[in-house]
């Protein structure tokens, strides 16, 4: 079967999955009373989202590891349809995931109900799940180091290159993770970036890596049948961290991370301006720069509706994406 129109089919066949599973997902939460927690300081509007069930990372996960267990498990009747390539990423997503599973019960039925896992705790574990990969994929798997868009040759950075990249995972990670705050952002995010990285994967002749970059598309599109406004279901730390790792590691594989940050606007965008508002308040002594971090909150309580941030942001993120995806084949 030709790569190409292999790596589209299984955005097909993600979605379906999810889609089927999603139903019965959804009454396994509500069983159990996993649903969001929201904080006081949220725009009053959240509060109609108090209960909802959250986790829901866990929609996209399985799918894409019973996609990727199906495709590898094809190799045993002679069809090589999967490569080991693979592994990093999705053990990667399975690693992040894990690690927001236990930030999300925590925060809902452990004992720090409302706050989740220690902040310096979970960013520790964050760091040393990330140097692992990191480490994988120098001396493992042997991940080009960086690609400059405009410069033919591949720039080789030595060692630095273990602590950058696991920098880069952690960084994604949480960025991913304050962007999931509204009804569909997360999930549209992750779907342009990774789909702009499975299509420079393709054009790379990585085509492993983009069949499960297109995989992925197909799960979170799944997911968003369920999460789109009015949410029915959120993905919690569980996808967010999951998916904001995955979409380092899959950057970092095509070694086309230099273009990441306009890739990833929005995220890059809500992390900053988390920091902003953090330094400014600590150097005026309790002024705000921002009516709300991060910043989509700023714009929900400029009077925005949250369908109308979701779609401006998203509209944001197809356009940078395209500009990266044609700089980074430049």
């Amino acid at each position: 079967m030709n790569f190409n129109v292999l790596a589209v089919s299984l955005t097909g066949l993600s979605f379906l999955l999810t889609v089927i599973w999603g139903g019965p997902l959804l009454r396994v939460l509500r069983h159990f009373k996993i649903g969001k927690l929201i904080r006081v300081e949220e725009p009053g509007k959240h509060m109609v989202k108090m209960g909802t069930p959250t986790m829901g990372g866990v929609m996209i996960i399985l799918p894409v590891m019973l996609v990727t267990a199906l495709l590898n498990g094809a190799a045993l009747i002679g069809f090589r349809l999967s490569g080991k390539s693979i592994f990093v990423p999705l053990i990667s997503m399975l690693a992040f995931g894990i690690l927001g599973a236990i930030d999300d019960w925590e925060g809902i039925h452990g004992k720090r109900k409302g706050d989740g896992m220690r902040a310096r705790t979970k960013f520790l574990l964050q760091w040393l799940i990330a140097g692992i990969i990191a480490w994988a994929l120098k001396y493992m798997l042997g991940a080009p180091d960086l690609y400059i868009p405009g410069v033919q040759a591949l720039i080789d950075l030595g060692w630095w290159y273990v602590p950058i990249a696991a920098f880069i995972i952690v960084a994604e990670s949480n960025a991913i993770n304050f962007t999931d705050g509204l009804d569909g952002l997360a999930g549209l995010i992750s779907v342009t970036i990774f789909a702009a990285y499975g299509a420079i994967a393709m054009l790379q002749g990585q085509n492993f890596l983009a069949q499960f970059s297109f995989t992925l598309v197909g799960a979170l599109f799944g997911f968003l049948w369920f999460n789109v406004h009015p949410a029915q279901l959120f993905m919690g730390d569980t996808g967010s961290l999951a998916l904001g790792a995955t979409v380092a590691v899959v950057a970092l594989m095509t070694g086309q991370w230099a273009v990441l940050p306009l890739i990833t606007i929005i995220p890059v965008s809500e992390t900053l301006s988390v920091v902003i508002q953090v330094l400014y308040f600590k150097i005026t002594k309790g002024r705000r720069f921002f009516k709300m971090a991060p910043i989509h909150l700023h714009f929900e309580l400029l009077g925005w509706s949250e369908t109308q941030i979701v779609q401006r942001f998203w509209l944001i993120s197809l356009l940078a994406a395209l500009i990266a995806v044609g700089l980074a084949m430049s």
